[in-house]
């Protein structure tokens, strides 16, 4: 499918390169996808190709971009994948509470047909038994963890589910904690970080802190757990745990770059040094604990989830680093299968 966009530069356009005007634009991808665009002849100035991305627009140019994008899915068209594992830690004949696995994408996506979480859920559950409130291509979704954020979630198997859950969330009452490793020193013991997020006009991949007034309200508290020594080659770093009032896209990873403290492996938002990085080519971001009470039944349901091996292993290298733990970090560290200092 082909979507054309027409644009008409004004004078807060004027002089930008061809890659970066586009990439401003509502509904145009990334900078980098603009100019695979415009290497693809995809983009015409007053109707003649563009020939480079760097090409200055003036005002008054008149901008066509076609776009290829893929045709949405249609009601239960999307392939069931048994090859992919669900880590299931709670299942009723409503919902299901999962660890999701570093890597895999919870709902299809270009470039991510039948690879997705959504498509192991179908394997699961068939797709007649899932809510499909979000979407048609996104059946039993209630909340999305980054591809490369691992840990705890809650799939609904009906649309009364779906939307029930989605109450929870927008309730504030469904506790979601998170488990993250940044870098530098965390002074304060605990901490809320309160702002707008809206998606950044540099690259629509990407969110940022903003204080426009269609931006969306993002709060997000962190209690500090256990912070280690500055080393030759980095400025030390905090393990946090971080709760969640709101579910804004990237939330933590853009809350931590606000204060300075990315999170580390962070690829998009973090530092790019491998050494400062701890070798570690993810976020170290965790969804280690969730609560609620069941929709229906009114059952507490609480699962916690200890860190995966890779995460494990940074931890371990920084043992001896340890300026020790909180009050906070005594009592939640053991819950992530984290042996080491206790006071």
């Amino acid at each position: 499918m082909t979507r054309i966009l027409e644009l008409l530069v004004g004078p807060e356009g004027e002089g930008s390169r061809l890659d970066a005007f586009l990439a401003a634009q509502e509904g145009m991808p990334s900078r980098s996808a603009c100019t695979r665009l415009v290497e693809a002849g995809a983009v015409t100035i007053n109707g003649t190709d563009a020939t480079s991305k760097s090409e200055r627009v003036v005002l008054g140019d008149r901008i066509r971009a076609s776009i290829e994008e893929p045709e949405p899915a249609a009601p239960g068209a999307l392939v069931p994948n048994h090859a992919i594992p669900l880590d299931i830690r709670y299942e009723d004949d409503r919902l299901i509470v999962l660890s999701k696995q570093a890597g895999l994408v919870c709902h299809p996506s270009p470039g991510h047909v039948d690879d997705t979480l959504a498509n192991a859920l179908v394997a699961h559950c068939g797709y007649d038994h899932l809510g499909t409130l979000q979407g048609d291509d996104r059946p039993g979704i209630v909340h999305r963890l980054d591809r490369d954020t691992s840990g705890l979630m809650v799939a609904a198997k009906d649309d009364e589910m779906q939307r029930a859950l989605q109450d929870l969330i927008r309730l504030r009452v469904l506790d979601r904690r998170y488990v993250v490793l940044v870098h530098g020193y965390v002074a304060p013991d605990q901490g809320t970080i309160t702002t707008g997020i809206a998606r950044s006009p540099r690259d629509r991949l990407r969110m940022t802190v903003s204080d426009d007034p269609l931006a969306r309200e993002a709060i997000t508290t962190f209690t500090t757990l256990e912070r280690f020594e500055a080393g030759r080659y980095d400025e030390g770093y905090s393990l946090l745990e971080c709760h969640l009032y709101t579910g804004r896209t990237h939330q933590i990873r853009v809350h931590m770059r606000h204060i300075g403290h990315q999170v580390v492996g962070d690829q998009p938002y973090g530092r790019g040094d491998a050494r400062r990085n701890r070798g570690l080519v993810r976020q170290f971001l965790h969804s280690w604990r969730i609560a609620f009470d069941h929709p229906a039944t009114g059952e507490p349901i609480v699962r916690a989830d200890v860190l995966p091996p890779d995460l494990l292993d940074i931890l371990k290298g920084l043992g001896d680093s340890s300026m020790g733990r909180t009050e906070a970090g005594v009592r939640i560290c053991p819950q992530l299968g984290v042996d080491g200092p206790t006071a």
